[in-house]
Order: C-alpha cells, then sequence, then structure tokens
C-alpha cells in the first residue's frame, strides 16, 4: 500500500512535468511558427527552440521511465527497459546540457561589458557559428550516448546469463558500475559544459552588478527603469545559475545511485532532480520579450473567450 505521502510527490512530480512540457512546447510552437514564417532564426531563438524542443522530449521521456522504473522495479534490469530509456535519456540529457551551455555564453557575449580583444572576437565571431556548436552538440551528445548504452548493456548481459563477477553478485556488481562506471563517466561529460557555463556566467553577474554599481554612484536611483532592469536580468541570471547546478549536483547523486525506487525520498529526488527542465522554461518565457508578449496575447485571448462563455445566453 503507498502511503499518502508518496502519493502526494508522484502527483506533484507529475505536474511539474506536466508544466515543463506545457512551458517548452509553448516556446517551441511560437519560434517554430516564426522560422517557417520567416525562413531564418536568430541565434539566440535558435539555440531557445533546440533548447525546448530537447526539455520537451526529455521531460516525456523521464515522465514515463520514472514510473515505470517504480512500477516494475523488479523486471527493470531483467528485460531491454533500461537500454531503452537510458538511450533516449542519456542522449537528451546531454544535448539539454550543451544546449544551457551555450546559452549562457551567448548571454555572456551580448550583455556583459568586456574589453578584452579575445572577448570582443567571441562577441563577433560567436553568432555565426551558433548552427554549427549546436550540430557538434548533437554528435558530442550521440558518443556519450554510446558510452552509457555501453555499460547499460554489460549490465543487461550479466543479468541475463546471471554471471557472478568474481566474489560479487549481481548485485554487487550493478552497484560497483555505478560507482565506478557511471558516476565517473557522467562526471567527465557534464563537467565540461558545466564549467563554461560557471565562466560565462560568473563573468555576465559580475559585468552586471559592476554596472548596476556605477549606476547607483552616478545618481541613479532604485526606481530608475535602467536599474530595474538590470536587476531584473541579474536575478533571472542568478535564478537560471541556481537550477543548472542544482540540475548538475542531483545528476550525479543520482548516477550514484542512492535513491532507488524502494526508498521514501524517491520522488522527492526525481521532483529536485527535474526542477530546473521544468521552471527555466517558465523565466525564459518571462524574460524574452518576444515569448512574453505571445503569451499575454494567448492569456487576453484566453480571457475574452471565458467572457463571452459566462454572457453567451443559455
Amino acid at each position: 500500500m503507498q502511503s499518502a505521502l508518496t502519493i502526494f510527490f508522484m502527483l506533484l512530480f507529475s505536474l511539474l512535468c506536466l508544466l515543463g512540457i506545457l512551458a517548452n512546447s509553448f516556446i517551441v510552437l511560437v519560434l517554430g511558427k516564426q522560422w517557417l514564417r520567416c525562413g531564418r532564426l536568430l541565434p539566440l531563438d535558435t539555440i531557445l527552440i533546440s533548447l525546448g524542443a530537447s526539455r520537451f522530449c526529455l521531460q516525456w521521456v523521464g515522465l514515463v521511465h520514472n514510473f515505470y522504473y517504480y512500477t516494475h522495479m523488479g523486471e527493470y534490469t531483467r528485460n531491454l527497459s533500461r537500454q531503452l530509456f537510458g538511450l533516449h535519456w542519456d542522449f537528451l540529457n546531454s544535448a539539454n546540457f550543451w544546449f544551457c551551455t551555450w546559452l549562457s555564453v551567448l548571454f555572456c557575449l551580448k550583455i556583459a561589458n568586456i574589453t578584452h580583444p579575445t572577448f570582443l572576437w567571441l562577441k563577433w565571431r560567436f553568432p555565426e557559428v551558433v548552427p554549427q556548436l549546436l550540430l557538434g552538440s548533437v554528435l558530442v551528445s550521440i558518443i556519450v550516448t554510446l558510452l552509457f548504452f555501453w555499460g547499460n548493456h554489460t549490465l543487461y548481459q550479466g543479468c541475463s546469463i546471471r554471471e557472478c563477477f568474481g566474489n560479487m553478485t549481481y548485485q554487487e556488481w550493478n552497484k560497483r558500475m555505478e560507482i565506478y562506471y557511471f558516476l565517473p563517466l557522467k562526471l567527465v561529460t557534464l563537467s565540461i559544459p558545466f564549467s563554461i557555463f560557471l565562466v560565462s556566467m560568473a563573468l555576465l553577474i559580475h559585468s552586471l552588478r559592476r554596472h548596476i554599481q556605477r549606476m547607483r554612484q552616478s545618481g541613479h536611483i532604485l526606481q530608475d527603469p535602467n536599474t530595474q532592469a538590470h536587476t531584473r536580468a541579474l536575478q533571472s541570471l542568478i535564478s537560471f545559475l541556481i537550477l543548472y547546478a542544482l540540475s548538475f549536483v542531483s545528476l550525479m547523486i543520482d548516477a550514484a545511485g542512492f535513491f532507488s525506487s524502494e526508498s521514501q525520498w524517491y520522488w522527492p529526488w526525481q521532483i529536485i532532480s527535474y526542477l530546473s527542465i521544468s521552471v527555466h522554461p517558465c523565466i525564459l518565457i518571462f524574460s524574452n520579450i518576444k515569448l512574453q508578449g505571445t503569451f499575454r496575447q494567448l492569456l487576453l485571448l484566453a480571457k475574452g473567450f471565458c467572457v463571452a462563455l459566462t454572457q453567451s445566453p443559455r
């Protein structure tokens, strides 16, 4: 019998995934419509639509995987389920991390006020190579996926033939694979984009803080529109940094296998793990003028539709 608390966290996880699916699909639809109409997208919009599409798929894979794993844990490693889910999840998760990294780099190059020649060269060159960087991220994600697939396939073979490796049982060998193969592999493959992300965000946040301090010292009050705009941008970037770092740490802990489906903390931990890809799209929508304007138009249409329904004769 499942406890009421477990059911509550399962429901909360489902609602969080639903929020992420709706927000990411909104980003993809709005920018996809613009792409079809104009035939091209700006570098920022190209990264956003790629990020939205990867997160949309990742939410669905995560939602189905977690409920299947929770209800079929006994047979999860004995059939092809682990390989099938892992193939999709590892690819989408790696691509999502790289797309987030390029988004932070683009923000840094567009907003940060740095006059170093290397920075100025990157600022001029980066927008032109965004499609190539996204394609390269996809290729890197495919290689990472194959490395994880090899590990999952090895576990499946060991479970199928019921081998014992030395004096270890299959469960002990599975735990060793998680700690000595999957965890280091995930640490290496995700640390590279995470490091680039941290550097670009640190430069950008430092530049914004310096700019805000200069504006205050020059006599601009806190209610000044420019100061408020920069303060909101700083708050948005800090929230992006926190969510990205939380996602990275949660994946490292998850790779170590600390929370199985039998743990009472399994579903709360899944909520923390999927918080970034569910909440950050909402932040992107409300911080992007184009997406925010379209969202407000939809709200006005929905409000007008509701008013029309209430006023229609019965």
